[in-house]
């Protein structure tokens, strides 16, 4: 038996961290170091807590998988503001900022 495969079965979680490592960094090469939300930097030196710290988020309302054409890096930060942000919910909510928009410029008006 291959050393991989005594790990994997053995210490499951010393397992899932070097797979996790592995993805992060093929994920790095192939998106370079910016958000794919915000496009600024992920700071890759952060505690996995962090807000400024990488995590991968699944591309699309629902994901794809865990191939890695399915998946980009993020903060954390972003990571959760788009969680429930589909093109639909977006849709469906931007009739509803538009007439809250124009109900304070009429107010603004009327004043």
């Amino acid at each position: 038996m291959t050393r991989t495969i005594l790990v994997r079965f053995l210490k499951p979680w010393t397992f899932k961290r070097h797979q996790t490592q592995l993805r992060f960094a093929e994920l790095r090469r192939r998106d370079g170091d910016n958000c794919a939300r915000c496009r600024r930097p992920i700071q890759f030196d952060r505690p996995a807590g962090h807000d400024l710290a990488a995590k991968i988020e699944p591309i699309g309302p629902r994901g794809g998988g865990d191939a890695l054409a399915n998946l980009c890096l993020t903060h954390g930060r972003c990571n959760v503001q788009g969680r429930d942000h589909t093109d639909e919910v977006m849709e469906r909510l931007r009739p509803e900022r538009e007439a809250e928009l124009f109900a304070k410029a009429r107010k603004k008006r009327a004043a």
